[in-house]
């Protein structure tokens, strides 16, 4: 049975069983091939916090390289950047400095003990720190593209809303939620007070910003992710005129969206590269 068959037959779920047999497809490969290069820089620390850490990949060649930031997902309250053992998130890295960018991997501050705008901070407080630090590790801090995946990209999106598009050449938004869907219990961990919902969420800075972005979701996200991909579409498609640059993924689901980068299915990451390469040539 073909991979993309196994994760058609988990369906739309979520869930720690649905992510432990997702990952399950892809041990094999991915930690086979992360041997092949492991991080110029490992748990650098780019603020005071424990979880303010970043592993750095460094692609072969002399040149200043554009740089590609990666904010893993896990609905604000758990996940890592990999590494140390552990390959997902940090399969990400790899990745993109075997194409030759920088690739930046970190870890940030979780929920319950630390809520909205923590995240955005974070990511925030990292790209501050690679302005100042990227040339000691082959990368352009003036080419830095942002990426996130599901609440990754709700803390990049966070930080667009905060003003920082100045510091970025493009962004990358991969099923998240952005507050074009009605907010969920679940939510409040990272949120809080449910009446101030809206005002935190990064809805009005993805349909404004005029930074290049990509959009992408996953054949089998859950109904809501979809649903926030059309909203972003439609938004964007509304104010600008034109639709952002997307992507939806055939064969993969919510976890294996990211979980799969790096191994022979390169559909979603040639977009990325090209993507990255063509904002911050």
């Amino acid at each position: 049975m073909t991979i993309a068959r196994r994760i058609a037959e988990l369906g739309h779920a979520l869930g720690p069983d649905v992510l432990t047999a997702t990952r399950g497809l892809f041990d094999a490969v991915q930690a086979a091939i992360a041997h092949d290069l492991t991080p110029h820089g490992r748990d650098l620390a780019y603020g005071p916090d424990p979880r303010h850490r970043l592993d750095i990949y460094r692609p072969a060649g002399a040149k200043p390289a554009p740089i590609l930031v990666f904010v893993h997902g896990g609905g604000f309250m758990k996940g890592d950047k990999g590494d140390a053992g552990s390959w997902a998130n940090a399969n990400v890295g790899r990745m993109a400095a075997r194409a030759g960018l920088v690739g930046v991997v970190i870890n940030y501050r979780l929920a319950p003990d630390h809520q909205w705008p923590a995240g955005a901070e974070d990511v925030g407080a990292a790209v501050a720190w690679l302005k100042l630090h990227a040339a000691e590790y082959g990368g352009d801090a003036d080419r830095i593209v942002l990426a996130g995946t599901s609440a990754g990209a709700v803390h990049v999106a966070g930080f667009l809303a905060s003003g920082g598009e100045s510091e970025l050449r493009a962004a990358i938004l991969m099923s998240g939620l952005y507050g074009y869907t009605p907010l969920e219990p679940r939510d409040v961990p990272y949120y809080g007070d449910a009446a101030r919902y809206p005002s935190r969420m990064p809805m009005a800075a993805v349909t404004a910003t005029k930074l290049p972005l990509l959009v992408a979701c996953a054949e089998f996200d859950p109904p809501r992710f979809q649903a926030e991909f059309l909203g972003v579409i439609q938004a964007r498609l509304t104010a600008h005129g034109a639709m952002p640059r997307t992507i939806v993924q055939p064969g993969h689901n919510h976890y294996s969206m990211t979980l799969h980068l790096g191994t022979q299915d390169r559909r979603l990451a040639d977009e990325i590269c090209a993507f990255v390469e063509e904002h911050a040539a």
